[in-house]
């Protein structure tokens, strides 16, 4: 496929350049061009709990939300801590083991002890 990169804001591939600015069709959000190559270039993303403390390995947490487990009828309720979190890349940056097994958790619904 092609370098144009999708919506930073809508997150849809919908996008297309349009002179120094590549523009989403979509919700009309506008970027620079320039800017776009830099970021490719950064360390490691930092990944932040719901109060904003940046998260690292091994870092204990606690639930902020009751969450109920896709195709089970676990919930893990809120306060339960999760020692040793690993950070991993893509849509879920928390990858925990508790006692209900292994998990994979938005870093939104954690806060850290």
């Amino acid at each position: 496929m092609s370098a144009i990169p999708a919506c930073p804001q809508c997150t849809l591939e919908n996008t297309y350049p349009d002179g120094e600015n590549y523009v989403c069709a979509d919700c009309g959000y506008e970027w620079p061009m320039a800017e776009v190559t830099g970021a490719d270039e950064d360390d490691e993303a930092v990944v932040k709990d719901a109060n904003g403390n940046v998260l690292a390995n091994g870092d204990s947490v606690v639930l902020i939300k009751d969450l109920k487990v896709k195709g089970s009828s676990t919930t893990l309720k809120v306060g339960t801590k999760v020692k040793s979190i690993r950070l991993v890349g893509g849509d879920h940056e928390v990858d925990c083991k508790m006692d209900a097994g292994n998990f994979m958790l938005k870093a939104c619904y954690l806060r850290k002890v």
